[in-house]
């Protein structure tokens, strides 16, 4: 994934460099290749998100029993039209209506990461006076807290293809480059350091 989206943002900054069209050409099918390889290996994905989702659906607490859980199935539901798009571009079905499944999978990864999103702001669910004070509260919280701070700025950055993809927040492959890097880097650092990542 690293890979894949640093292609995307080198590509996207010599692009306009006369002598570097060869490059831009071979990082461009680099990219494709990467990407067709990781959805190769989505299916484990989409198996592990069903059986997520019928855990955190017997959560006690109601909010995030339900942010989880729909969470959980949408990104299930993204493996799934991701699979199929998989399936079209290896030429086993090439009558596959590619932007329909294209729209709908990002529409699902798009929501698995709002639901996400939300649960993680137990920011979200306090109320406090005003701005200055929100933005104290959520300083103090991030600050205890280093995994839900990096999952929140992976959810963040993993919400800017989509954004982009459903024309809510039109940007640039060098944004979303940027964006995809980052994210996977924060991937990287909390396999490397499980405590760093966020418990569900």
């Amino acid at each position: 994934r690293a890979t894949q989206y640093t292609c995307m943002l080198l590509s996207y900054l010599i692009k306009n460099k006369a002598d570097k069209k060869k490059l831009v050409m071979k990082l461009k099918q680099l990219e494709s290749s990467m990407s067709s390889g990781r959805k190769m290996f989505r299916l484990g994905n989409m198996v592990h998100a069903l059986v997520a989702a019928r855990k955190t659906a017997e959560l006690p607490d109601v909010v995030p029993r339900f942010c989880l859980t729909a969470s959980n199935l949408t990104r299930a539901l993204y493996f799934v039209c991701d699979a199929v798009l998989w399936v079209r571009s290896v030429g086993l079905q090439p009558d596959i209506d590619k932007p329909k499944w294209s729209n709908w999978a990002t529409k699902c990864y798009y929501y698995s990461v709002l639901c996400w999103d939300k649960h993680n702001g137990e920011l979200n669910c306090v109320k406090c006076g005003g701005s200055r004070s929100f933005l104290l509260l959520l300083f103090q919280i991030l600050k205890r807290n280093p995994p839900l701070l990096l999952d929140l700025v992976k959810n963040l950055c993993d919400l800017s293809g989509p954004l982009d993809t459903l024309g809510i927040y039109k940007t640039n492959p060098g944004v979303i480059g940027f964006c995809g890097v980052l994210s996977s880097l924060v991937g990287i650092l909390t396999l490397a350091s499980p405590h760093l990542k966020l418990k569900q």
